[in-house]
């Protein structure tokens, strides 16, 4: 999985290792961290690409982000596309959770889900929701899921 920051800036070693850096560099500058994790998708022809996003929030001064882009050629109907969305930003969640115990760091997985049942990605809502916080994870769905819906929404091309 290749990872990157805003900036372009390729990240060469494991997403692991990288997180596990920021936040011990982020502690020591006396930040208190939230971390958010999104994906988002889009359809461009033949081609869904999927962005996951992990949001660094610093309490009171800003944040960064890593980022993953991912292209396949698989067609999804849309609660598919919104279920594989969350599956993508579940299995980093999962394998950065212990990190985030481990430095006591806030952890939210975003779903670029409607709560709004007018909307078709709502349809999905329910599953997600359960996925979600069947793992143990906090949930938050739009409007408040800003690193779905605005961060990897940004990065998707």
């Amino acid at each position: 999985m290749h990872w990157r920051k805003f900036s372009g800036e390729p990240i060469n070693i494991p997403i692991k290792d990288a997180v596990e850096t920021a936040i011990k560099k982020e502690t020591e500058k006396g930040n208190k961290l939230k971390v958010c994790i999104g994906t988002d998708s889009q359809v461009k022809g033949m081609d869904t690409e999927f962005a996951t996003v992990i949001v660094f929030l610093r309490e009171g001064h800003g944040g960064f982000m890593y980022i993953h882009n991912e292209k396949t050629r698989q067609k999804y109907s849309i609660k598919e596309r919104m279920l594989v969305e969350v599956a993508k930003s579940i299995e980093i969640a999962y394998e950065l959770c212990n990190l985030f115990t481990e430095y006591n760091v806030d952890m939210e997985v975003h779903a670029d889900i409607n709560t709004n049942p007018q909307f078709k990605s709502n349809d999905a809502l329910r599953e997600a929701m359960g996925y979600i916080l069947g793992m143990g994870f906090a949930f938050k769905a739009k409007p408040e899921a800003f690193a779905s819906s605005s961060c990897a929404n940004k990065v998707v091309n």
